[in-house]
């Protein structure tokens, strides 16, 4: 099944009012740029990056330019050595000068990449975690680019965890039967009203979630505690529930909020400073302790992902495959995190779709912990085969592919 052509597509959603906002994008505009493998036959890979209204354009422009390798590829011959590839193109060099491997180009690498492995799990006729689940932990390797991480993670190394992991698989397939627990993030969005949040609380718990999400970070901090009260009070004490500042404050805000926030017991917080900022994260970390932080949503790259681990600034992972260079990074990342024994819960800039899979096989073959995924139902209505959650569960996907593709 060979590449012969490339199509480009910047596909935008408007989102009903007050859905998705945080402290930080107060109203977005939910967008894919979206990549399209076209074959001598009638199967096509699809991949998609998440972007937020008009930059959507430029990130559509760079995978025009950073596709044209792929034209008259083989997918197995492509795949086998993928990481190879991945790396060339990371490192073309008028387009690494742009990063490197961060922001607009990276982004395009991320739909290139997911296309590919769509493609790759279309041919075989496999949902992708099958796929994965069926590689070798050798040919698993081969698809990663495992470059600047020497020091902590080498191919021998990469290779020997998923070897020792797999002699445990058998006494985690059985999550194949139960589904991946999910966590509503929908309950408390930004602009959402109190009588909203806890209304959507309710409907959550009726639902079958036991785990929810609010968005802090106000102007005012009492309102922040305001509503996380509402929600645990809503909830119950045996709820889990997550605080998320979408990068909100500085390190001296952080410290004084995280605080007042404990009182009502979160799981993790949730992006409580700039990303870039790894030392700032360890200091809250270390300051806010039980209590633990989350981060990786706006992390752009595998490097960055290795310093907020060596620095032990991270309690959970969440990468996500379409916001850094796609599943392939994703699984290098996943690695590293389970070298480090940091859970990996991915932010799912692709509502699930993809992760679905994803989580499956890092939980499985990797022996990551069965914790719970993200779940964002506002652009269900738009994919050919949305993610189906029974019971705040999701349920295993059966089609081939990576569950991207999105209705016309």
């Amino acid at each position: 099944m060979h590449i012969h052509s490339i199509q480009v597509q910047d596909r935008r959603f408007d989102l009903a009012e007050g859905a998705g906002s945080d402290a930080t994008h107060t109203t977005p505009q939910y967008a894919y740029a979206v990549c399209i493998l076209k074959t001598d036959t009638a199967v096509e890979g699809t991949g998609l990056a998440f972007t937020l209204g008009a930059g959507t354009d430029l990130v559509c422009k760079a995978i025009q330019y950073l596709s044209e390798p792929l034209v008259g590829q083989e997918i197995e011959t492509l795949m086998a050595d993928f990481g190879r590839t991945y790396r060339s193109i990371v490192d073309s060099p008028s387009f690494r000068w742009l990063g490197p491997h961060k922001g607009v180009v990276h982004l395009a690498l991320a739909a290139i990449t997911n296309a590919c492995y769509d493609l790759w799990a279309k041919s075989r006729q496999k949902p992708l975690w099958q796929l994965l689940l069926d590689l070798t932990p050798e040919e698993v390797v081969n698809t990663l680019d495992l470059s600047y991480l020497e020091e902590e993670l080498t191919r021998q190394q990469a290779i020997q965890l998923l070897t020792e992991a797999q002699k445990t698989c058998p006494q985690r397939i059985g999550i194949l039967k139960t589904g991946y627990k999910g966590y509503d993030t929908s309950v408390g969005w930004f602009n959402f009203s109190d009588e909203r949040i806890v209304a959507n609380t309710r409907k959550a718990v009726d639902a079958g979630f036991t785990a929810m999400k609010l968005k802090v970070g106000s102007d005012d901090p009492e309102r922040d505690l305001r509503r996380a009260t509402l929600i645990r009070e809503t909830a119950g004490d045996a709820a889990t529930i997550m605080l998320d500042a979408n990068q909100r404050w500085n390190v001296p805000e952080a410290l004084a909020i995280c605080r007042k926030l404990g009182s009502i017991r979160p799981y993790w917080i949730e992006e409580p400073t700039h990303p870039d900022d790894v030392l700032g994260h360890r200091a809250i970390a270390d300051a806010i302790a039980p209590f633990k932080v989350a981060t990786g949503e706006h992390i752009p790259n595998k490097v960055i992902f290795k310093n907020f681990l060596q620095a032990g600034a991270m309690a959970f992972c969440q990468v996500d495959a379409v916001r850094v260079g796609g599943i392939s990074e994703f699984l290098t990342i996943s690695l590293l995190s389970k070298k480090y024994g940091i859970p990996v819960v991915p932010h799912v800039g692709d509502m699930g779709q993809i992760h679905q899979h994803l989580v499956l096989y890092n939980h499985i073959a990797m022996g990551h912990e069965n914790l719970f995924l993200e779940h964002i139902p506002h652009l269900q209505s738009y994919f050919v085969n949305p993610v189906q959650i029974r019971g705040g569960f999701y349920q295993v996907p059966t089609e081939s592919g990576s569950s991207s593709d999105l209705k016309p």
